[in-house]
């Protein structure tokens, strides 16, 4: 890209205070830019946030893992802040669809995974002559008969088809709207995923630390419109105002580019808008129920009821749950040290998230919503060992619920996902990360991040870093900091090589 050549101090607006937007600023202040960051909310962070359950325990409303170990700066900073982690490993509970505890629960749940994979390395070596209307699901189904061939199988297969329904919490999209033809896109960092027992708070901290000190930060400052022509980029805000600069970073995510893509004039490009339509964009809130105390911990036998917990299929819930939605629940109680408390985590997605949203939304007051919460969860609940209907630890204390999906500034959404139909997904992801340089326009999010980390708080932070790298090698700077931003792909021959899922607990693969 040519140099630009200019005479005095430039400067750029970052629009959006999340982690790619305080990374994008921060490499741009130490390459000399004057930055001001234009932020719609009245605080940092973006969908990093955190909020304090009565029982005094902070808990993250937006992300709640690090995906992959392996040089992933995440995890440095993590490491730096003395950020509490955690692993469940491959501890998981599951019930079948009348509520009974499965024993070969964990050994079916062994078979999904490696059915994942197979489909994983399928993707990465078959995309080119893949059907873009084949789905996971479809996978799955093909799939089933070589692990369960016997005709007397056909418990476990259900139960298989039933636990598949769950890589939604992974990806906030249904199983059978996952794209076969694209899954490969979901590889992340190799290492183990863990969980941020300790929260993100500080980890956010960290990050915004050089932005907040060398950047002007504007709060609750919608913008509502960007013009880009002769080398200048006017922005005009909610409050009336109109800002000029040299550059203009859009961190917002991509669910909010899908809905405003008007705010642009000159229109954006007709390929552009075609990448910001293709890619998905996934549904997933959190549900957060609070106990006395970790009742289902209790065991004469000295074995621990801990780790994942699945609900499959329902059949016993039908009045809250007619469309027998499978429930999926992280064990806060077993986190470490003074990290843990007596805390369930439910992840909803997809149509469940919507709906749930859109029920809570309709109750005014918090009693009403945590009223709903509690009946909604309750069969499940019930289910957990050493329940009493009568038992004061049996009921939540308190409920605490996201509804991303009803967030205009989050995109009405998480973050982005692969859809059966999609065509040219990652041209699509190197087209929107590529962006208009040539009108002084650029775009970073998770949306835009390496390969190996779309969709994760990594890749945000990511984006943003190249982004500013970009924009200081378009100015002739001299590249400062800035950590080697991976471009992997798996499926370019080097299909024997072990892959790490947007999971739970990391899921090694057989040849």
């Amino acid at each position: 890209m040519q140099t630009r050549l200019h005479s005095t101090l430039p400067e750029i607006c970052v629009v959006g205070a999340g982690f790619a937007g305080l990374r994008c600023a921060d490499i741009l202040i130490q390459h000399g830019f004057k930055v001001t960051i234009l932020e719609a909310r009245d605080r940092i962070g973006g969908r990093a946030h955190q909020a304090m359950l009565l029982s005094g325990h902070l808990v993250d409303l937006g992300p709640n893992w690090i995906h992959g170990t392996d040089n992933n700066p995440i995890l440095e900073l993590a490491k730096t802040t003395k950020t509490a982690m955690h692993s469940w490993g491959d501890e998981l509970n599951v019930f079948d669809e009348d509520g009974s505890q499965l024993k070969e629960g964990k050994d079916i749940g062994q078979v999904m995974w490696k059915i994942i994979a197979q489909a994983f390395k399928h993707s990465a070596s078959n995309s080119a002559t893949i059907d873009p209307n084949e789905s996971l699901k479809d996978f799955f189904e093909q799939k089933i008969l070589e692990e369960f061939p016997e005709q007397g199988d056909s418990q476990k297969k259900k139960i298989l088809m039933q636990m598949a329904e769950l890589w939604g919490t992974f990806v906030g999209s249904p199983v059978d709207r996952q794209s076969l033809k694209f899954f490969w896109l979901e590889e992340c960092i190799d290492g183990e995923n863990l969980f941020a027992a300790g929260t993100y708070k500080e980890i956010l901290a960290s990050i915004a630390a050089p932005a907040l000190a060398g950047a002007k930060l504007e709060l609750s400052t919608k913008v509502t419109h960007i013009t880009s022509c002769s080398g200048v980029v006017s922005i005009s805000t909610d409050t009336g105002r109109t800002l000029d600069f040299d550059e203009v970073v859009m961190t917002t995510p991509l669910g909010w580019l899908k809905r405003h893509k008007h705010v642009f004039e000159p229109p954006l490009p007709p390929r552009l808008c075609s990448a910001i339509d293709s890619i998905g964009y996934g549904s997933l809130d959190k549900v957060y129920l609070t106990f006395p105390r970790a009742f289902w911990l209790d065991s004469a036998d000295g074995q621990e009821f801990t780790g994942f917990i699945q609900w499959l299929a329902p059949q016993y819930a039908k009045d809250m749950n007619p469309a027998r939605w499978c429930q999926e629940v992280v064990d806060l109680s077993t986190l470490p040290g003074s990290c843990a408390h007596p805390t369930l985590l439910f992840y909803i997605y997809g149509e469940q998230s919507i709906a749930m949203a859109n029920e809570l939304a309709s109750r005014m007051s918090k009693e009403e919503r945590d009223e709903y919460l509690m009946e909604f969860f309750k069969p499940y609940v019930s289910r957990l060992p050493n329940y009493r209907e009568d038992g004061k630890d049996c009921i939540p204390i308190s409920c605490l619920a996201t509804t991303w999906v009803l967030d205009d500034l989050a995109g009405n959404g998480s973050y982005s996902t692969l859809r059966t139909g999609l065509l040219e997904g990652d041209r699509d992801i190197e087209i929107m990360r590529e962006g208009l340089p040539d009108r002084n326009v650029w775009f970073a999010g998770e949306h835009t991040a390496p390969f190996v980390a779309l969709g994760t708080s990594t890749g945000a932070y990511w984006s943003g870093e190249a982004v500013g790298l970009r924009i200081a090698d378009a100015y002739g700077k001299t590249a400062k900091d800035g950590g080697d931003v991976p471009e992997g792909k798996l499926g370019d021959g080097d299909v024997e090589k072990e892959v790490n899922l947007r999971v739970f607990a990391d899921q090694g693969l057989e040849n």
